[in-house]
């Protein structure tokens, strides 16, 4: 409890996330901060250091005290607790608070589903069933809990009897909207709802943009259902890419104004949704005791060759590529079996390499980050590996991987490995 008040203190400072991450990745702890003075500050802020000045701990002690009446839990970023998944995001939240009883994130195939407020009727009944479809193949739902697609889909996955988190733009004590009151309630009943601000804190629209990438990075996938071409849903997805997620897209009507960004996602060859199955078969294999098939069949109860089917679907083979960058395959005898996704099979570690697929790259058209990326790998690649000999930060590999991979330059294939297919153009 005497560490938790120092981490609150970090965390409403008011001052720049990158700043306090800074600061804690130099003193080690949010004590060393507190007790350090300008000059310490200096060593490691050129500015920005006044808010760290200010030693009150009465906000602290106030936030301490409704958590404890109203028994809400604190993550912190040094917490066992903490998940991984959002831990390596760009610029994780310094504490989690908690309403409900979170799932161990990071052993959970975490879906989570955006869309716009003015929904279709389509929409919302799309957001059900998805939200129904996906809980019952064994994911867990996450979602901002905002009006329209948002909540459909949280009220789809509670009545399959799944855990949705909800990721607030205000306090966990605060109900936004209003509406929503019931909805809160089921959700902290049935999951949790988690939030970086602290309890009180009112739905101020800066907010929700800053909450989009917590609800990205405690996902393995962000689907959209209907969203406009400038919304908040299509923030999330961009910010999904970054991070390193899978994005899929509804297909919606092509004359509303609701899809007209979903639809462009489409284009750009994020993965179509149309089920819950489509979107739960990709994480078969990484999560083979939590994903079931519509029947309710798990992912390790099937034999080998129906599972070597199902990662290496259509929809595995076309995850997150734009289509026009696709390299036709070769018709008649000497066609090229197509790239599957890491079968169940013993001694898969020990296929043989594809080899490349003459994609032409420009190197000029790529980032000093992707170019570092595409050097790096030599055939079929675990990400560690990537990340050591690319010399780059964990989060500059995911990113520069996403956008070869959008590309298809590279595959993804579980395990966290990746698969070239490229030559550079001379």
């Amino acid at each position: 409890m005497a560490e938790l008040k120092y981490w609150l203190w970090l965390s409403t400072r008011g001052a720049q996330r990158r700043d306090a991450l800074a600061l804690l990745d130099h003193f080690g702890s949010p004590d060393e901060i507190y007790f350090a003075n300008d000059a310490d500050y200096g060593r490691v802020l050129e500015s920005g250091f006044e808010p760290f000045t200010d030693k009150s701990m009465a906000e602290p002690r106030r936030i301490l005290r409704i958590c404890e009446e109203e028994g809400f839990d604190l993550l912190t970023l040094h917490d066992s607790r903490y998940p991984e998944r959002l831990k390596n995001i760009f610029d994780p939240p310094l504490v989690l608070y908690v309403k409900g009883r979170l799932p161990n994130l990071d052993e959970e195939p975490v879906i989570a589903m955006v869309g716009t407020r003015g929904c279709t009727p389509y929409g919302v009944v799309t957001a059900e069933k998805l939200g129904y479809e996906t809980a019952r193949c064994g994911g867990v739902v996450a979602t901002g809990l905002a009006r329209g697609i948002d909540s459909a889909a949280a009220r789809g996955a509670l009545r399959a009897g799944g855990r949705v988190v909800g990721v607030l733009g205000c306090g966990v004590d605060v109900v936004y909207p209003r509406s929503n009151g019931t909805l809160f309630e089921d959700v902290a009943a049935a999951g949790a709802l988690i939030s970086e601000f602290p309890p009180g804190t009112p739905p101020l629209s800066r907010n929700f943009p800053i909450r989009n990438r917590v609800l990205s990075g405690i996902s393995v996938g962000v689907v959209l259902i209907e969203a406009p071409e400038r919304s908040g849903a299509l923030i999330t997805a961009s910010l999904a890419l970054e991070q390193g997620r899978d994005v899929f897209a509804v297909p919606g009507n092509i004359d509303a104004p609701s899809c007209r960004g979903s639809n462009a996602l489409l284009k750009e060859g994020a993965n179509p949704a149309m089920s819950g199955w489509d979107i739960m078969s990709l994480y078969a294999a990484l999560f083979p005791d939590r994903v079931t098939d519509p029947s309710g069949v798990s992912f390790r109860e099937l034999d080998p060759e129906q599972a070597e089917r199902i990662v290496s679907g259509e929809l595995a083979e076309s995850k997150n590529r734009r289509p026009r960058r696709r390299r036709p395959e070769p018709e008649g005898p000497e066609k090229k079996p197509g790239r599957t996704r890491e079968s169940t099979k013993k001694g898969i570690d020990n296929a043989p390499d594809p080899g490349y697929i003459d994609i032409m790259v420009d190197p000029g058209t790529l980032t000093l980050d992707e170019r570092a990326v595409l050097d790096s790998m030599k055939g079929r690649t675990h990400l560690d590996e990537i990340i050591v000999s690319s010399k780059l930060p964990p989060q500059a590999v995911m990113a520069a991987l996403t956008m070869l991979e959008i590309a298809g330059a590279v595959t993804r294939e579980p395990g966290k490995y990746f698969v070239p297919h490229f030559t550079y153009k001379t």
